[in-house]
């Protein structure tokens, strides 16, 4: 009997320390992860974050499709907040269920009256069908090599939205104190719900621990709708205090702004900040002294053609960022594969096409040993045509990554030490090396003529 008890615990040791460790910073580079024992970008272009929330959104066919397509995340809420069709003229909102098709954490009650069909909820109460999916989701993630960056809460920015939240007096059956929208992520008037938030955030937190694929989002756009600095705070702190006492780490990333932002009090706990619509890429460099992961995980609103969005993940990559999320609208109920034809007033893009030119730009990334890379356009020192830009990543003498946007053709002078380096100048749409030489430097200026190029070129120089 005694060796039978020891021969279980070695196994139980053995089966404990084969959890594999969640994507992390890098140690030698905090700008960039380091997943499954490889130095790692993320970069997908995804469905509008309802895989898990809308019961009828077939996530194992999208996730699927994303291991297809060679990319590697996706963005998902929680179900504390959704939509309604039509809401930003987004045309079949995944974030929109059908009535009576919404999944949350939280049970529902046995009284009816849920503002989209269906019973009220019971905030007290877990959904054990909501957690049975949500593993589901994780689990075929993990297997398709997808990180998931699970949003926690997203403000209200319209009463419309709140009055479908679990959250609203009117669709639970706590008797919490009724608040207005801009109040439900405070410390202080959220009229009771903190406390619920937090009990999810640890149910969550503590459901979820032993997957590596995992980060925790704070809040979706904390910028609008009353969300406080001190709230996300807390709830970054609840994170941590939950994981404590478990197995596992995760990181926490935090929505900072649209555009650009310069961080001034950044929670020590939080390891990416996120930006949206982040063209051009100045948030990282304004925020690269904090030694940490800068993304850009939403896109829109430049039309629905690809290019721009192609155009912002390349300058936002090879200006140091490590993870790129295009919101990508040819995901929907029934077209899990991301062939949905959208109208042309939809607020964003997303095809095939472009999910296959955001695979080039994972793998032009990964081609390097990027890690030792930081940015850096010094090298080039005349020669970017006049309505071009330059954004390159670097490490002197050995390797350099340049995405050149702007003009049809150029003529770069750079500064190279003396060595032979290999030269190729790769199309970002089609992935063909539109040319190749061999470069010769004996140290200082060298020149390198593009081919030609609309409306953008990469170059790749390896020693």
């Amino acid at each position: 009997m005694r060796r039978l008890i020891i021969c279980l615990a070695l196994f139980a040791a053995v089966a404990w320390a084969a959890v594999a460790e969640p994507i992390r910073l890098h140690p030698q580079n905090p700008h960039y992860f380091l997943w499954r024992g490889e130095p790692t970008v993320l970069v997908t272009s995804g469905e509008h974050y309802g895989a898990v929330l809308n019961l009828d959104f077939n996530f194992a066919r999208y996730l699927a499709t994303l291991k297809q397509d060679g990319l590697n995340l996706t963005r998902v809420f929680s179900g504390a907040y959704c939509e309604a069709p039509g809401d930003f003229n987004i045309q079949s909102n995944t974030l929109a269920p059908a009535p009576g098709r919404l999944a949350t954490p939280w049970a529902r009650s046995d009284q009816p009256g849920y503002a989209n069909g269906g019973n009220k909820f019971d905030l007290a109460r877990w959904d054990g069908a909501y957690f049975k999916r949500l593993k589901d989701f994780m689990h075929e993630a993990d297997r398709r090599g997808v990180v998931v960056e699970f949003t926690l809460f997203c403000p209200f920015y319209e009463e419309a939205m709140w009055k479908l939240s679990p959250m609203n007096a009117a669709n639970n059956i706590n008797g919490l104190s009724a608040v207005t929208r801009s109040n439900v992520y405070t410390l202080d008037r959220h009229g009771g719900l903190l406390a619920v938030q937090e009990a999810m955030v640890r149910k969550l937190v503590t459901e979820f621990n032993a997957h590596d694929n995992l980060l925790w989002e704070i809040c979706n756009e904390p910028y609008f709708g009353g969300v406080t600095e001190e709230w996300q705070h807390r709830i970054a702190d609840v994170i941590v205090e939950t994981e404590r006492r478990l197995r596992q780490r995760h990181l926490i990333t935090q929505n900072i702004a649209n555009g650009r932002k310069k961080i001034q009090r950044p929670h020590p706990a939080v390891s990416v900040f996120n930006f949206h619509y982040a063209s051009p890429p100045d948030a990282v460099a304004m925020n690269y002294a904090l030694n940490k992961v800068i993304g850009d995980n939403e896109t829109g609103f430049q039309g629905t053609n690809d290019t721009p969005y192609r155009i912002e993940g390349w300058e936002f990559l090879l200006t140091g960022g490590a993870l790129y999320n295009n919101l990508d609208f040819s995901f929907i109920v029934g077209r899990e594969d991301g062939t949905f034809a959208y109208h042309a007033r939809q607020p964003g893009g997303g095809s095939a096409a472009l999910r296959r030119q955001l695979k080039l730009l994972k793998d032009f990334i990964h081609s390097f040993d990027f890690v030792r890379m930081r940015p850096d356009t010094s090298w080039v020192k005349d020669g970017v045509p006049a309505k071009g830009r330059i954004q390159a990543l670097a490490e002197p003498g050995r390797q350099y990554a340049l995405y050149l946007v702007g003009g049809t053709r150029a003529v770069l002078a750079v500064d190279l030490p003396a060595g032979r380096y290999r030269v190729e100048w790769l199309n970002p749409r089609t992935g063909v090396i539109e040319k190749r030489e061999t470069l010769r430097p004996a140290g200082g200026a060298a020149t390198l003529a593009s081919p030609e190029y609309d409306p953008d070129i990469a170059l790749r120089i390896r020693r």
